[in-house]
């Protein structure tokens, strides 16, 4: 089950938090619960996708881009994402996630986040998100100009502009 009582939490405790710019890092704490936890006794892959939820939607609250959707009757998607998982997370210990957007192309923000336990990063995933209008997709220089971010434009990371080319190269649909 989706977890509503989490996001609703990490809503209430993100909106006592200072507004962040475009690329501000968003900061949260959480707890890997039984029920997160799969038939090998870690967080299961698909639920850490599903709890970084629970610090990519506040940081949308936090940097405006939430008010921008709500202004404009936008809606979100994930358009990819790519994922390294790096060392169990395990039930019942704490960890941190950090969540920020590294930056933007003509089509997709870029949002960076990760796990981390101590000093340690378990898990990363840079996810493409895209803005939804009515029937097309919106333009990005558009979704910041509503978020009052026009000249927010940092260089995306070689890696990620790696990935975005391997992407394109992707043959859709797939073949099987």
């Amino acid at each position: 089950m989706y977890p509503f009582a989490r996001l609703a939490w990490h809503m209430l405790l993100s909106n006592r938090q200072q507004d962040l710019s475009a690329g501000g890092l968003h900061e949260s704490r959480h707890i890997c619960w039984p029920w997160d936890v799969d038939v090998f006794g870690e967080m299961n892959n698909g639920r850490i996708l599903t709890i970084f939820d629970l610090g990519r939607i506040p940081w949308g609250f936090r940097c405006g881009l939430a008010r921008a959707l709500r202004r404009r009757g936008w809606g979100l998607t994930t358009a990819g994402a790519n994922v390294q998982y790096r060392k169990r997370i395990l039930p019942f210990r704490r960890y941190t996630m950090l969540s920020r957007a590294l930056g933007y192309d003509e089509r997709f923000i870029y949002l960076h986040q990760s796990i981390w336990r101590k000093d340690e990063c378990h898990v990363h995933v840079v996810y493409r998100i895209a803005t939804t209008g009515a029937r097309r997709m919106v333009p990005i220089a558009e979704v910041l100009e509503e978020m009052r971010e026009p000249d927010w434009n940092p260089p995306l990371p070689e890696w990620v502009e790696r990935w975005i080319e391997e992407e394109a190269e992707r043959p859709w649909p797939p073949e099987i």
